[in-house]
């Protein structure tokens, strides 16, 4: 090495600018960074490395051998390296439209040389994972390493770590990663990004108690890419919508995303144009240029959520930034503000990417900082949770009151008209409960101040929202109970009827697979602050479709109960509708053939490679017809079963 420490650390607070750095110094400064990067202990932000260094090296040294090779992953694992089942090459990276279109032009290319009509290539697109790559075989899982060896890391599922959607081992390829959603709750007082805590998941030492609980709750998960959601669409489609494309496939996950991969799905066309040392041809990550800008604030103002807790929001000089003028910026929680000095004349670094809401990267020139002590909407005072500033108020305080309400109608998602607007005019008139909208009639609402047809126009809508049928589990969810999102009152419910949840205690929660017993406390909380209000809206009798209990499933086991089934083809009914049928009966459904599947059940116009994936994997194929005749076959014993008894 030429560069010494202090070198580095001259260049990462950019003491020392890349303009000042030789052609083998800046090679070797994007070397270290990436190094870093990949033992989770990253010195510069994946932004930086991408669209400064890397493409200053790019610019200046476009054959530096740093180019044509497969990134290592650092250095924190001890164990002998492995030859990998699969050789898992890098990604080829594309960061503006320009580079997208050249490699459009390249698979055209490439098209005409084996006779296929530009306007029948076919592309997918989805999210490229900032997580820690990975190959599971089914039996042992492996670090990418060099490409071609890696490191057994298959400790990490002998600590429960659970495969993405529980569509089962061995799918090849994947990703271990954090959800976002839960980082930044609970793990981002005390690790920096998330592939930092992705990092301590895969290390020898022993798990703390942190990891542990992102794994219980699978938080924490292998993500094979071939489960990966998708879009998919031909070149034409791809050159027209390639904006919208990008911002719809960047929200299909809740991880950490950082751009977007394109792929061919011609097997003809992929098969021709083949791959080089690094990356295959027919494939290329889009990582779009986020722009930057030093911006003074004016002032922190605290929001207020419907839990309770205190979200500080900058408020910015007008600043134009990836074309659009921001104004206002989240700073994420009080804790942050308190440490590196947010306050009114402080300077961040701000960002935005496309249409994102713009971020708060970090403060460059700290100011004082006013930390609220009494609530903005109802003036009690606040208390610390962890590094979160929290009103506890809950049942009185304005802000919580409305966010609950106007929550309520969100999640159920089979109405119109009952927004924040409206929620807060309700609110002006007394209106503290779901319960109470419910009971309003018309004219109750004309008296409040709404026009006659708005009036009726609401309450045909709450009646819309009584007669449309919805799951059990959404309708428990919008009660917005902590830690009870969709998935979980989905999996709570698989296990108790709804009409059974409120008498569980501690030990029942937790003994749900999924379930830490901190989350099963929360719950169990939870549920006794909704009883009241659940039992009230109970008696308009909504429409709700009943989650099928697994238990039950048990004691009429069939042939196809917890089995892997992917169904494929066109069917003669909903390929839909069967799905949560099979769903609704014990049946694992998954997306793609593996060596774990148990059935493929086709229908017509069925895609050859699922066939011939079937016949590699040992994987017995059935018809639509068969499916549904051993289906019958079970009921009929079900019924008679019951009969006897």
């Amino acid at each position: 090495m030429t560069l010494s420490q202090t070198i580095v650390d001259k260049i990462i607070r950019q003491q020392i600018l890349v303009d000042d750095l030789s052609n083998d110094e800046l090679a070797e400064f994007c070397q270290i960074a990436n190094l870093a990067y990949r033992s989770g202990s990253s010195i510069i932000s994946d932004q930086d490395y991408d669209f400064i260094y890397l493409a200053a090296l790019k610019e200046r040294d476009s054959n530096n051998p740093l180019l044509k090779t497969i990134e290592p992953e650092g250095h924190e694992f001890s164990e002998e390296k492995v030859l990998l089942p699969e050789i898992m090459l890098s990604t080829d990276k594309a960061y503006s439209w320009g580079e997208i279109n050249k490699w459009i032009e390249r698979l055209e290319k490439s098209a005409v040389e084996i006779v296929l009509d530009s306007q029948d290539i076919q592309i997918k697109a989805t999210p490229k994972l900032d997580g820690f790559a990975g190959f599971d075989d089914g039996n042992r899982l492996y670090t990418r390493g060099d490409g071609k060896k890696g490191s057994d890391i298959s400790r990490v599922f002998e600590r429960g770590l659970a495969v993405y959607n529980d569509s089962g081992r061995g799918q090849g390829a994947g990703e271990i990663v954090v959800k976002k959603s839960y980082f930044e709750q609970y793990l981002s007082d005390s690790f920096e990004y998330p592939r930092n805590f992705q990092a301590s998941l895969i290390k020898e030492k022993e798990l703390d108690d942190k990891a542990k609980q992102a794994i219980s709750e699978k938080a924490a998960l292998f993500v094979p890419f071939s489960d990966l959601p998708t879009w998919k669409g031909d070149i034409k489609k791809l050159i027209s919508q390639f904006d919208s494309i990008v911002e719809r496939v960047l929200q299909m996950v809740d991880f950490d995303v950082d751009g977007v991969v394109f792929e061919v799905t011609n097997e003809n066309l992929k098969n021709y144009m083949g791959a080089n040392r690094k990356f295959h041809r027919w494939q290329i990550a889009f990582k779009e240029n986020k722009d930057k800008a030093q911006v003074k604030v004016l002032s922190v103002t605290p929001q207020v959520g419907r839990t309770g807790k205190i979200t500080p929001v900058a408020e910015l000089e007008p600043t134009l930034l990836s074309g659009a003028t921001i104004v206002r910026a989240t700073g994420h929680h009080y804790g942050l503000v308190k440490e590196q000095g947010l306050g009114a004349g402080s300077v961040i670094e701000l960002t935005r990417s496309g249409l994102v809401i713009p971020k708060i990267n970090q403060v460059l020139k700290s100011a004082p900082v006013k930390i609220p002590k009494l609530c903005p909407s109802c003036s009690e005072a606040l208390e610390w949770e962890s590094d979160f500033l929290m009103c506890v108020n809950h049942d009185l305080c304005p802000a919580q009151v409305i966010g609950k309400m106007e929550y309520f109608f969100k999640i159920l998602a089979n109405n119109d008209g009952f927004g924040i607007a409206t929620i807060e005019k309700l609110y002006e008139h007394g209106i503290r409960k779901i319960s109470q909208i419910y009971a309003l009639s018309a004219s109750d609402l004309s008296d409040m101040g709404f026009g006659d047809k708005t009036s009726t126009n609401l309450v045909n809508q709450l009646k819309r929202s009584t007669n449309e049928q919805i799951e059990d589990w959404r309708f428990l969810a919008a009660f917005g109970v902590v830690r009870m999102g969709m998935g979980n009152c989905e999996n709570l419910l698989k296990t108790y009827p709804l009409n059974e949840i409120f008498e569980l205690n501690l030990e029942q929660i937790s003994a749900i697979d999924g379930f830490a017993e901190l989350t099963a406390q929360m719950i169990v909380t939870g549920l006794k602050i909704i009883q009241t209000e659940f039992n009230l809206l109970s008696r308009y009798r909504f429409n709700l479709e009943i989650t099928s209990l697994q238990k039950n499933l048990e004691e009429f086991a069939h042939v196809l109960f917890g089995k892997k089934i992917v169904f494929t083809g066109k069917m003669q009914g909903s390929r839909d509708k069967m799905k949560k049928h099979a769903k609704s009966i014990g049946i694992k459904i998954l997306t793609s053939v593996s060596a774990k599947t148990d059935y493929l059940v086709v229908g017509e116009k069925v895609g050859q490679k699922k066939i011939e994936s079937a016949k590699k994997f040992g994987v017995k194929v059935l018809s639509e017809e068969d499916y549904q005749a051993m289906i019958e076959r079970q009921m009929q014993k079900n019924s008679l079963q019951l009969s006897l008894n």
